[in-house]
């Protein structure tokens, strides 16, 4: 079993949502589609974010062999939270043969999240 955690200030995200192309660039579109339906909300976007961090954590690679959009955290109908993955995020998780769970609280000011490898 493997532990990741990040917290992300809800403010940084705010401000990196100004530049061009970092939706695009960090998120799946899945999880832009869910941003949409949630409202586009910073403290949704800043936990996605937190998410990938955790992931990288977990794995023990850091942000390194996969992309971040690449690590989407999504929610299932009845809002709990998952991890799903595509190109080499996959390839990663597959060959070390990890399943994951995941767990997001946010307040005004900050997104956090636990991502369990197990």
């Amino acid at each position: 079993m493997k532990i990741g955690i990040d917290s992300v200030d809800i403010s940084r995200i705010e401000k990196l949502l100004e530049k061009k192309n970092f939706l695009t660039r960090v998120f799946s579109e899945e999880e832009q589609k869910e941003f949409l339906s949630r409202g586009n909300k910073p403290q949704h976007i800043a936990a996605a974010f937190a998410a990938k961090e955790a992931f990288s954590k977990a794995m023990g690679t850091g942000i390194v062999g996969f992309s971040l959009n690449e690590v989407s955290l999504l929610h299932k109908e009845n809002g709990k939270p998952f991890l799903s993955f595509s190109g080499r995020a996959e390839e990663l998780t597959v060959k070390n043969g990890f399943s994951f769970d995941v767990s997001v609280t946010h307040t005004d000011t900050l997104a956090t999240v636990i991502v369990i490898a197990f």
